[in-house]
């Protein structure tokens, strides 16, 4: 199992964008494509996004999330929780340049918050290979 795991994080630090989805208040899922701005392995990933946002609301009221990401043939699909992160460490950790476009007050613009999504699922194709596992903290 290790191997498919790592061949899935492997995978992972490929793709610059993945798919987030979010449960919305009538109970379906929204999918948006997002930034990836960091991971670790297939456990934690982050994405910076406006705290005003339809999908951190989302979030806020109900974390279950999926993310989704793929690359040729192989894809990966994780099911867990999504967090929102506001504290300025974090953001100053996920902070990229290009986010004043969108950000114009910086690391601490009131809009900017991560997004800190925590898996707990797997569902890995990968050279072939099928398998769903529970994925643990390393």
């Amino acid at each position: 199992m290790m191997d498919i795991l790592q061949k899935a994080a492997d995978l992972l630090s490929k793709c610059d964008d993945i798919t987030l989805a979010s449960v919305n208040e009538n109970g379906y899922p929204r999918v948006c494509v997002m930034g990836k701005t960091k991971a670790e392995g297939i456990q934690k990933i982050w994405c910076s996004t406006g705290l005003a946002g339809t999908k951190t609301k989302h979030f806020l009221t109900n974390p279950k999330a999926s993310v989704c990401y793929w690359q040729g043939g192989d894809s990966v699909t994780l099911i867990g929780t999504v967090e929102v992160k506001t504290d300025r460490p974090i953001r100053e950790e996920m902070w990229r340049d290009g986010f004043t476009e969108h950000f114009p007050g910086g690391i601490d613009d009131p809009n900017y918050c991560v997004l800190e999504f925590t898996a707990e699922e797997a569902t890995i194709w990968i050279d072939g290979e099928f398998v769903t596992l529970e994925v643990t903290a390393p």
